[in-house]
């Protein structure tokens, strides 16, 4: 019996099942169709490939592969959509409130519902509340707060590699070395001239705003089962994650955060503090043809250790689709599977993480990039997510104005490289 065969079988069995035991069934059928996929798509590269020595390039084996590598991509999706369905946790979960925290929810669940303002702005009065925002609105629970921050973190591919620090200010500000004080060796009685200070700089990181607008008939607000923070959560996390996803990787700092992307890069030999550094592929927008894989050894090894052992790939999903293909001197394909709901596909060795912001292969593309993004990328939250309830802009709908504020940028240049599909 083949793998797919016998997790199909189990699947089977458990029809009648919990609604958990049927999930992980669902899971493991998911991975064991993505196994098979790849099987398939190994056999039709390497048929390709011996087409290709024998007479040339083959169209009708070309385009089965592009089949298989799009069906491998639709297996790819599946997997994240459980995994993703896996990592967000209910409301309803969270521990009974107590003292303040139930009456903040129990005055938000009026506002939202009916518009009544009263207890929220009476609590936020008490509490001094310094997250008043210029546009108005009042402080969603903490607990609704808390689970966007989860979402985001599941949605949101750099949010979920990067450093996350929450502020109470516009502002978060981290010193850091740019020389540190003298050091050396010094015999037992010899003497030991004084060394220099170390020398510090500021990098900032301004949180800007983020919004979304939600609307919900009022219908849907009048119903008590239907729970008001949650169904809020669910309907600003795509939102704010698809735009902090794209911030992260290319945004320009104006109003919103710097994206990795947009900050001064170098050539490896030519590094420096504020640049990042990149390694070039040799071969404009390709990867080059005798040696493919070399590239990618290169950028791996452009790391220093301490980086290199926390390290992941980020590429969009076409870039990772022309990854597929690439094989070592050996023959054995250099990228892999994930062995599991919840794991990621590996190249080298090291995880694939998709953001679909970075850029596909192309001339002077900077498509790759590869790096320790825990101490690489910061991201800042400002605490607090506002919401503003507005019944009147789009009648019969309430429209729900929901801001936070984030920031982001590098906090480490040294800890992440980039490969350019360029000549030099």
């Amino acid at each position: 019996m083949s793998i797919l065969t016998g997790a199909r079988a189990g699947a089977a069995e458990l029809q009648a099942a919990p609604e958990t035991k049927v999930a992980g069934a669902e899971a493991r059928v998911a991975v064991a169709d993505f196994l098979s996929a790849f099987e398939a798509y190994k056999e039709a590269n390497d048929a390709r490939l011996a087409e290709m020595e024998r007479r040339g390039t083959d169209v009708l084996a070309t385009e089965q592969l592009a089949r298989i590598d799009a069906a491998l991509d639709a297996h790819q999706a599946r997997l994240d959509a459980l995994a993703t369905k896996a990592r967000r946790p209910q409301l309803g979960a969270a521990p009974e409130r107590t003292g303040d925290a139930r009456a903040h929810g129990s005055a938000f669940d009026t506002y939202v519902r009916h518009g009544e303002a009263g207890g929220l702005k009476a609590l936020e009065a008490k509490a001094l509340s310094a997250g008043s925002g210029t546009d108005g609105g009042y402080l969603v629970p903490y607990e609704t707060e808390a689970e966007i921050g989860r979402r985001l973190a599941a949605l949101s591919p750099i949010r979920a590699l990067a450093s996350v620090r929450v502020i109470g200010g516009g502002t978060y500000r981290k010193p850091f070395m740019t020389s540190g004080p003298a050091s050396g060796w010094a015999a037992e009685t010899a003497a030991r001239p004084q060394t220099d200070s170390p020398v510090l700089a500021e990098i900032a990181f301004p949180a800007m705003e983020l919004y979304a607008m939600p609307a919900a008939t009022q219908a849907l607000l009048d119903d008590a089962q239907v729970n008001v923070e949650e169904w809020l959560a669910q309907e600003v996390d795509a939102a704010f994650a698809e735009q902090e996803g794209t911030a992260f990787v290319t945004g320009d700092g104006v109003a919103k955060p710097k994206g990795f992307l947009a900050y001064t890069k170098a050539a490896e030999s030519a590094w420096s503090w504020d640049k990042v550094g990149y390694i070039a592929t040799g071969a404009a927008g390709a990867f080059p043809a005798a040696t493919p894989a070399d590239p990618l050894l290169d950028l791996v090894y452009a790391l220093k250790a301490g980086y290199r052992q926390n390290a992941t790939f980020v590429m969009n999903r076409r870039t990772q689709a022309a990854v597929r293909k690439l094989k070592d001197e050996n023959g054995n394909y250099l990228w892999a599977p994930p062995a599991g709901v919840g794991q990621s596909a590996s190249l080298l060795g090291f995880p694939v993480a998709e953001s679909e912001a970075m850029p596909t292969i192309a001339a002077d593309a900077y498509a790759i990039a590869f790096g320790d993004f825990r101490r690489f990328y910061l991201v800042v939250d400002r605490a607090g997510v506002r919401v503003l309830r507005d019944p009147y802009s789009a009648k019969p709908y309430v429209l729900f104005y929901t801001t936070k504020r984030v920031g982001g940028g590098i906090q480490d240049f040294d800890a992440a490289k980039l490969l350019k599909f360029a000549a030099s």
